[in-house]
This record gives structure tokens, C-alpha cells and sequence, in this order.
């Protein structure tokens, strides 16, 4: 039974981990976007490579699910509501 609950903790906290991850991956882009910082910064660009190598693959499926809202991004939202849904199911059932 302990076995469970520690492998159930540790999914819990890797998908804590990467909302935290999309999350940051908005805001950075929204901050390049607007030119509050430069994507040319060693940096930030490091930052970014690493978010978008580990966000994009599920943001691109879910971009294929969701409909064309032209220059709105919805996918990030959608897939931090899984992500919330998949921690309280995980939660409620004690997983």
C-alpha cells in the first residue's frame, strides 16, 4: 500500500511541476511578445528552448483537438484544467 501512495505521490508532484512549467512558458512568451525581454539573451532563450521542448508536444495535441480561434491560444488553459482534474480525481480517490 505504501508502494502505491509514493509512486501516486511522486505522479502528483511531476504534474504539479510541469503546470508550473506551462505556466511559465506563457508568461515568458507573453514577455517576449510585448519585448519586455529579448529572446536574444542566452538566457532567456535557454529558458525558452527548454519549456517549449517540454510543453509543446501535449499543447500541439491539444491545438489539433481545439478549434481555430485565430491569434487565441487556448491550449495552455485546457491543458492546465486536465492537469487540475487528473490531481483532483488522483486526490479524491486517494491514488
Amino acid at each position: 500500500m505504501y508502494i502505491v501512495d509514493f509512486f501516486g505521490y511522486i505522479v502528483f508532484q511531476v504534474l504539479q511541476i510541469y503546470k508550473y512549467a506551462v505556466i511559465i512558458y506563457v508568461l515568458i512568451s507573453m514577455l517576449i511578445s510585448f519585448n519586455v525581454i529579448n529572446y536574444n539573451n542566452k538566457f532567456v532563450s535557454i529558458i525558452m528552448d527548454t519549456l517549449y521542448r517540454l510543453t509543446e508536444p501535449i499543447l500541439k495535441i491539444i491545438r489539433k483537438i481545439l478549434p481555430n480561434l485565430g491569434a487565441i491560444d487556448l491550449s495552455p488553459v485546457v491543458l492546465i484544467i486536465i492537469i487540475e482534474a487528473i490531481q483532483f480525481v488522483m486526490t479524491k480517490y486517494g491514488i
